[in-house]
């Protein structure tokens, strides 16, 4: 899933899988803008899309200087089936206001159009965010299968330091609270290390961290902190 929050270009360095979505601010016009970028493993919240195997990601986002913007962004996957990509679809307002603080609020839609079962999924999220901090959550509004329960919430906190002009530190904290009786929540860290390499695009090492009960380690291989490197550019 495309990781809300951060910037659409920056989610598949810093945060793909991790928070995804976006965060715009307005600008002077309108502004069309493509991002594409590689990861050697696709997280989530904490947990490999990818079967722990390497992503091409990319998308197309359009901001308008209303604040509002619309867009979309694709991703390999493999949940151990015949699914085989990822389609997100998005919209939502974003704007920093004089004061510094910033907000973001928006509708994500995960499509996964092979796939066998019904996974398809949406989140209305939001976002508050002033100099290096921020914090948000996304609240799941719809699911295809009607065996399952809309009312899963993703909580977060998180920082971007900046330092030496072109470098930036990410830390972040979630944690998913299902709605479904006897299911366990699960908390996931995030650490993150990116340079700016001008035209060159941005490159990132991260370290990815989610533990709940000991079922769920066992299941979705958590427990363990996990490494990855991603690149991303956008024109």
């Amino acid at each position: 899933m495309k990781k809300f929050t951060r910037s659409a270009l920056a989610a598949a360095v810093l945060t793909v899988g991790s928070t995804g979505g976006v965060a715009f601010t307005s600008t002077a016009a309108a502004e069309l803008s493509v991002n594409i970028g590689a990861v050697s493993n696709y997280y989530f919240r904490g947990l490999s899309e990818t079967d722990n195997a390497a992503a091409i990601q990319g998308g197309i986002d359009f901001e308008h200087e209303s604040g509002f913007y619309v867009g979309t962004w694709a991703s390999n996957v493999d949940f151990g089936d015949d699914t085989t990509y990822e389609l997100d679809l998005y919209l939502g307002f974003a704007d920093e206001l004089a004061s510094g603080f910033g907000y973001d609020v928006g509708y994500i839609q995960y499509l996964y159009p092979d796939a066998d079962d019904d996974l398809d999924f949406g989140e209305i999220y939001g976002e508050l965010s002033y100099d290096m901090f921020y914090g948000g959550l996304a609240y799941t509004a719809y699911v295809e299968d009607s065996d399952a329960s809309t009312g899963d919430v993703y909580y977060y906190l998180g920082l971007d330091v900046p330092f030496m002009d072109v470098y930036s530190a990410g830390f972040l904290v979630g944690y998913t609270d299902f709605e479904e009786s006897g299911v366990n929540g699960y908390t996931h860290y995030m650490a993150s290390l990116a340079r700016d390499a001008g035209d060159f695009g941005e490159f990132s090492f991260n370290l990815e961290y989610a533990t709940g009960t000991s079922e769920f380690d066992e299941e979705n291989d958590a427990g363990d902190v996990k490494a990855w490197v991603g690149w991303s550019t956008t024109f």
